[in-house]
């Protein structure tokens, strides 16, 4: 299992589809990597020699920002809308979508589960005795 940033990738795919489980890594960032690190898209990883796997860890690591360093300066990102007081700010404090999306309906993974109005109706348990 080649170990790439801290994430081991795993043994059966290929490198073009395992490298993506690296946050900040995509598919058009794969196939630059691999273009510059001399290493085939349809090779699995189980395959890759040790000059290959380090070829593209160096590669990765001069010239891609990933894993914890992206995710520091995403949620520094959003800490500065929030603090400057921006639109985009106001969403992400409220826990709206930021980028435009209707929120009369859909928006569920942003607002959470529905809050419903008025009394829910519980089912009468079968059996609870009948006055």
């Amino acid at each position: 299992m080649a170990r790439i940033a801290g994430i081991d990738l795993p043994d059966k795919k290929k490198i073009e589809y395992a490298l993506p489980l690296i946050y900040g890594i995509g598919p058009s960032n794969v196939r630059k990597i691999l273009a510059a690190a001399l290493v085939e898209p349809g090779k699995k990883v189980a395959d890759l020699s040790d000059d290959e796997v380090t070829r593209i860890r160096k590669e990765i690591e001069a010239n891609y920002k990933i894993e914890g360093a992206l995710r520091a300066e995403v949620t520094a990102n959003i800490k500065h809308y929030i603090e400057i007081g921006s639109y985009r700010g106001q969403r992400h404090r409220s826990g709206l979508p930021a980028r435009g999306q209707r929120t009369r309906t859909n928006a569920r993974t942003r607002k959470g589960p529905r809050k419903t109005s008025g009394v829910l109706k519980v089912k009468a348990d079968a059996s609870a005795p009948k006055k």
